[in-house]
């Protein structure tokens, strides 16, 4: 093999694949190697977990076909030391790959891949669906923070995506909170629901390219292809919550204020939240206002007061701060919505005009 690739694409390449290999293998050590190959479809760079996989072509000229696996660390260290402008060649003889970069040239010992495992993709290509990949980047790092990191509940642990009437939904929750953001799609004929791992989802995120994609998805995986890159998931096997159940149908009372009023005295209070992050938030249709105050017995306490748009019943409820603060960054919209169904019960936030969100709080104990 004798490629040659332009330094910047390279280390942006070796940056992406490197979060598909996995961090050490002991029954396989391939597996924390990244394949470069050079053949008929040009260059591609390839590694894979077992549980995430990514196939990658990058533009560059190659002289001979080949196949070589470095350990995706060391290919990451010699990336992260291209600071010049150029190319860089990379030659492969016996079980040495050589890499000249302007004046300077090394020389590395490759893996053996014949064990390197095939990148699964799906069997079913009715399911499949195209979006532009920077709509589902967006959507995957807003919604990931939502889902548990606990691994005893695994459909906890991922994100559910639906597919029905013209929208794709994505919901996450970690049994505290959840999140519901929908976004409208352009082939409306497809339909389908699928559990994908949040740190599965965090990781194609960081490579989806902005143009279009296709994403497509069987019983076991789904895949998300563009004209650059292929990037593989395995599914969670398991069932999502009902959740529609829990989103209260009614609400006592609703207040309306602005998203840069709430940010603030969220921000404030929460200094003096106590060792369980709790602060209480105070609906008072009377006086059109809405109160936020904490209490820590070691610092003191803190209350703050915003204009609203009240309608409704008065009522007291405490939160996690963490989890009112987490809607901030699922919307953009410049006015939230906050609607609340009685003591004890879930707390809605919408984005005033933002009609692809729902957010839902559990109070804490009073």
């Amino acid at each position: 093999m004798n490629i040659s690739i332009e330094k910047k694409i390279f280390s942006e390449a070796v940056y992406i694949a490197s979060r598909f290999a996995q961090r050490k293998s002991a029954t396989l050590p391939v597996l924390s190697s990244i394949l470069i190959i050079a053949g008929d479809d040009g260059i591609k760079m390839r590694a894979t977990n077992l549980e995430t996989g990514i196939d990658l072509k990058l533009p560059g000229e190659h002289k001979s076909d080949g196949v070589v696996a470095i350990p995706a660390t060391l290919l990451q260290q010699i990336a992260g030391s291209l600071t010049e402008v150029g190319n860089i060649t990379l030659e492969h003889t016996g079980d040495i790959l050589s890499i000249t970069s302007g004046t300077g040239k090394s020389s590395i010992k490759t893996v053996p891949y014949d064990d390197f495992p095939s990148i699964p993709f799906p069997e079913n290509p009715k399911n499949r669906i195209v979006l532009p990949g920077v709509l589902l980047k967006n959507l995957f790092t807003t919604i990931a923070s939502c889902a548990s990191t606990s691994t005893v509940r695994p459909e906890l642990s991922s994100i559910y995506l639906s597919i029905e009437g013209g929208a794709l939904t994505a919901v996450a929750t970690d049994s505290f909170r959840l999140a519901e953001k929908k976004v409208p799609l352009s082939n409306k004929g497809t339909q389908g629901k699928f559990l994908i791992p949040a740190k599965n989802a965090l990781d194609i995120a960081q490579a989806l390219p902005d143009e279009e994609i296709i994403m497509s998805f069987d019983e076991h995986q789904c895949a998300f292809v563009s004209t650059t890159s292929m990037l593989v998931s395995r599914l969670t096997n398991a069932v999502y919550p009902d959740y529609r159940q829990i989103i209260p149908k009614e609400s006592i009372v609703e207040a309306v204020v602005l998203r840069k009023d709430f940010e603030n005295a969220l921000k404030r209070t929460t200094i003096f939240s106590d060792s369980f992050q709790k602060i209480r938030i105070s609906f008072d249709p009377k006086k059109n206002t809405f109160s936020l105050f904490a209490r820590n017995a070691d610092i003191g306490e803190s209350s703050e007061t915003v204009n609203a748009s009240i309608s409704g019943s008065a009522l007291d409820l405490s939160f996690n701060h963490r989890y009112l603060s987490a809607v901030l960054s699922l919307t953009n919209a410049e006015s939230l919505s906050l609607l609340a169904a009685g003591i004890g019960r879930p707390l809605i936030i919408k984005g005033v005009g933002d009609t692809s969100l729902l957010y839902l709080v559990s109070p804490m104990n009073q």
